[in-house]
């Protein structure tokens, strides 16, 4: 049987992408494999909308960042019928494997492509969202970069935070998790990190605030969007009515999707592709790349159910309290 596999990115983008599919076109290829791409995500095979990728296709863009392949959320995907089409579409093409890019949502719907009707399709994923919270993994490609490029700009706002004795509140992104808030908190200095996980009550965030105020001239605060983009603006309007103090809202946005990948997030999109590649020729199914530990390796897809993996190592906060003073 002539081996076909088919890579789709899906849902939002993520710095490392290129990476990844540049691994899984070349180990492929190495590997007897014909490598297609989809342009646009599930919305290109939907459209039938796939090209054919050889070693030049993905010359010259480990070093970019989110997807020439483009990538996207298709509604119509969720439809069976138009399922349906897709699998009879991968079946006449001679396509019996997927490597799917994304996130949980994204690995559910390939499972539904192989599972819900007989079909000889393997689907593998390849965990990417700068959040880090697909549960299996402890790591997701793009998180790094994201968690960098986000503290780059809580550096420069603090130059500006201490030059002019000014408070900010900035905004990073966490749909549902704050790892990504955590992360940068920590890393940037900031006085509080505010997360879903362990929700923070207007009475002790204003009274954390004024214990800071006693020991800084200017203060940093950084909050997981937390699945509302810009309620920070909101949560600074309360403290202002609450005690006169001014907070300036920095909202980060998509900017932390964009950008060159770094080292890191190109090292393990690398090792992450190889291994996807591995686990079709193995006849693996419904598996995604994970890390654990220092290693690359597979873990199931997770359910439906426990589609987000959320922050619980509350002692990372307790520590940033005692190295920003705040009891």
């Amino acid at each position: 049987m002539n081996k076909k596999v088919l890579i789709i990115c899906s849902g939002g983008d993520a710095p490392g992408m290129n990476a990844a599919i540049r691994a899984v076109v070349r180990c492929g290829i190495a590997n007897g494999i014909q490598i297609f791409g989809a342009e646009g995500g599930y919305g290109g095979l939907v459209s039938e909308s796939i090209i054919e990728l050889n070693q030049k296709s993905v010359a010259n863009c480990l070093q970019r960042g989110g997807t020439f392949l483009k990538t996207g959320r298709c509604l119509e995907f969720h439809h069976k019928n138009v399922r349906d089409k897709c699998r009879q579409f991968l079946q006449q093409q001679g396509i019996n494997g997927l490597v799917v890019l994304g996130g949980n949502g994204s690995f559910q719907g390939a499972a539904l492509l192989s599972s819900e009707e007989p079909t000889e399709l393997q689907v593998i994923g390849i965990p990417c969202t700068i959040d880090n919270d697909i549960p299996g993994t402890e790591y997701t490609l793009g998180f790094d970069t994201a968690r960098n490029t986000a503290l780059q700009a809580i550096d420069k706002i603090r130059d500006t935070a201490f030059s002019t004795d000014r408070n900010f509140l900035i905004e990073v992104m966490g749909r549902s998790s704050g790892f990504l808030a955590v992360d940068v908190g920590i890393a940037g200095g900031a006085e509080m990190m505010l997360i879903p996980e362990f929700p923070v009550s207007l009475d002790a965030l204003i009274h954390n605030i004024k214990h800071s105020q006693r020991h800084k001239m200017a203060s940093i605060i950084v909050v997981a969007e937390g699945g509302k983009t810009g309620h920070s603006v909101q949560l600074a309007e309360e403290i202002k009515q609450q005690t006169g103090i001014l907070y300036t809202v920095c909202i980060l946005g998509h900017t932390q999707r964009g950008g060159s990948p770094t080292a890191m997030d190109r090292k393990i999109a690398a090792l992450m592709g190889a291994e996807a590649v591995g686990a079709f020729l193995a006849g693996s199914t419904q598996t995604m790349t994970a890390t654990r530990g220092n290693e690359i390796t597979l873990a199931p897809f997770p359910s439906a159910e426990q589609s987000t993996e959320f922050f619980a190592d509350k002692k990372l906060l307790e520590l940033n309290n005692i190295l920003c003073n705040i009891s």
